[in-house]
């Protein structure tokens, strides 16, 4: 990015080229099959309001990553929220007999924020069933944790959304690259379902230097599997810690834990912010559910002195 510094007084245009080549080269899609965004989030701000409208509702997990339900509401569109199972997984079933007369079905999975994952032989069944109860809908998968699955039976449905019209793949670098502050991510789909996008999409949403540090990310063999790794032993460390002390720990696939900490999760965030740890937001309605992020391993053993003493 440093060295790409006198590029930032011009606009973008000349590191699209380079951009599109090295995400269709890591996705296995076309050029004209991606669509950038400044982050996932326009992708699923833009697909609310293509797909959807006040005569078509938008159906969505409970709780589930919150743009498409926003973005709906302040557009006065009718949401449906069906809630998650026992084990805090979007309920696809539910979520198919829900779906007759929507215009959009957001499924995000891995799911944020409760870290359950499908595999692809479940979602593409009910991917089909919601493309046959609703002839108008458009599936959005949120693929934003892909890079940490370790699920064998999870696939990404990017070959889905090359093949139907009515699927667009979300993907982000803010996770798994670690680019969350420099805004990228993207759409995966036919071209034809893309080019109703477009129109709704910021001109130049991508600016010259994270344009330029995805590009080269993705160029880093091993990268991406590095990070999973590491992902997954801090990970499986943290559950531990949370398991060994009395509390229920989610099975997860992301960068994060879903814990029920037996006590008001807003409350307990405020606490640990005191004291200098920040854990997620909360997510009704499972309010005694605490997101916590996956950081480095120091990062997790430290904060683990201060959810020692919060939660006593």
């Amino acid at each position: 990015m440093t060295d790409w510094y006198g590029e930032a007084g011009r606009y973008p245009d000349l590191m699209f080229d380079p951009l599109y080549e090295a995400i269709s080269r890591y996705v296995g899609a076309p050029r004209e099959s991606i669509l950038l965004g400044s982050g996932s989030g326009e992708i699923l701000k833009v697909s609310t309001e293509v797909f959807a409208s006040r005569s078509h509702a938008v159906v969505v997990g409970g709780p589930t990553f919150e743009t498409p339900d926003r973005r709906a509401k302040t557009l006065e569109y009718q949401v449906t929220t069906v809630p998650v199972d026992a084990k805090l997984r979007l309920d696809l079933d539910a979520m198919a007999a829900a779906c007759a007369g929507a215009g959009l079905v957001f499924l995000c999975n891995p799911n944020n924020p409760t870290g359950t994952v499908h595999g692809a032989a479940d979602m593409k069944t009910a991917i089909a069933t919601m493309l046959r109860a609703a002839p108008q809908v458009t599936i959005l998968v949120d693929e934003a944790y892909h890079e940490y699955v370790d699920d064998p039976s999870y696939a990404s449905l990017v070959p889905l959304a090359l093949e139907e019209p009515r699927v667009v793949v979300s993907r982000t670098f803010s996770k798994a690259f670690g680019m969350a502050g420099l805004r990228l991510g993207y759409a995966v789909g036919q071209p034809q379902t893309l080019e109703r996008m477009k129109p709704h999409l910021v001109s130049n949403n991508v600016n010259q230097l994270v344009g330029k540090a995805a590009a080269t990310a993705l160029a880093m063999p091993g990268y991406v599997e590095k990070e999973r790794k590491r992902n997954a032993e801090v990970r499986t460390w943290a559950t531990s810690f949370f398991t060994k002390a009395g509390y229920t720990v989610t099975p997860s696939a992301a960068n994060f834990l879903m814990v029920d900490v037996r006590r008001d999760a807003k409350a307990f965030r405020e606490t640990c912010r005191a004291r200098g740890v920040e854990v997620g937001r909360p997510f009704p309605p499972l309010i005694t559910q605490s997101r916590i992020s996956i950081g480095t391993m120091e990062e997790m053993q430290q904060a683990s002195e201060v959810f020692r003493e919060v939660l006593g």
